[in-house]
């Protein structure tokens, strides 16, 4: 639940951030007018990550165990390249992410009221279609049910809070660190998601070596067991991965992190929080926003 909470937060965050930045700005040109058209491409971006969580949930019901098992592995695998890029892209473009947006919205602006919407419903539809696709492969690795599911709505819940909260002026957040430290944690969740998914591949015959074990602690920790549930929920633990499955592991984290340590330090360090300032943009009441 820990995880899939995290995952809602740092997403729906994100996804709060780009819109405050994006209502922020409308107000300080003075074009009020196109509110309701922004808002409108947001809520259509909101209906569709629904859409495909749902259509992820329940598309592949009345299918074989081969056909289930070949859909579950293969959507895992595309969840981790997205999440992998995701958190590559927020380290690469943090920094640009304030100027890029307003500038895609003078853009729109000058383009119509459709341009506004399209603006909106890009701008939001891919921060959701990612963390539909990414909390699905999450919660299909941790073996379904509400308790997985409940954490990400929670945690998309209270970045709502806390970006309207960060908009207001009640409280800051150093975006940069949380970004940083929430990114880490995600390339975690990531690689065991990855070891889920050629886990199913192999129990659709896919992919070879489903029966050669690297190892099997399930006597010391049983899946069911206090430990084994908190280290599945946290990172997919498996007792009895496969060889495969533990070689694609250790290379996915053994590539990925000194990757991402590498953009991070690229990215400079975090500035100290700052008190919010008069100006009623967002980005400028949230300390160590992107610029």
């Amino acid at each position: 639940m820990l995880a899939n909470y995290l995952i809602g937060l740092r997403e729906g965050l994100e996804a709060a951030l780009v819109v405050g930045i994006l209502v922020a700005y409308v107000v300080k040109v003075d074009r009020r007018d196109v509110l309701a058209r922004l808002w409108l491409g947001v809520a259509a971006a909101v209906l569709l990550s629904l859409g495909v969580g749902a259509i992820l949930t329940f598309g592949a019901y009345g299918l074989t165990f081969q056909a289930q098992e070949i859909i579950g592995g293969g959507l895992s695998i595309v969840a981790v390249g997205f999440v992998t890029w995701m958190v590559f892209w927020m380290a690469r473009t943090a920094r640009s992410l304030k100027s890029e947006l307003q500038t895609g919205l003078d853009r729109a602006l000058e383009g119509g009221a459709w341009a506004v919407v399209a603006l909106g419903f890009l701008s939001v539809g891919r921060e959701g279609i990612e963390t539909a696709l990414f909390v699905w492969a999450a919660v299909q690795s941790t073996g379904g049910g509400p308790v997985p599911l409940l954490g990400a709505v929670l945690g998309i819940l209270t970045a709502c809070a806390v970006g309207v909260a960060v908009h207001r002026g009640v409280m800051t957040i150093d975006l940069r660190r949380f970004f940083t430290v929430t990114g880490y944690f995600l390339v975690v969740v990531a690689a065991g998601v990855l070891a889920y998914g050629i886990g199913d591949l192999q129990e659709a015959g896919v992919l070879p070596g489903r029966t050669s074990l690297a190892f099997d602690v399930s006597g010391a920790v049983p899946p069911t067991s206090v430990q084994g549930v908190v280290l599945q929920g946290l990172v997919n633990f498996t007792p009895t991965p496969s060889w495969l499955q533990l070689l694609a592991w250790r290379a996915y984290l053994a590539v990925v992190i000194p990757l991402v340590a590498r953009a991070t330090r690229r990215r400079g360090p975090s500035r100290p929080a700052a008190p919010a300032p008069e100006s009623p943009t967002f980005a400028t009441r949230t300390a160590g926003a992107p610029e």
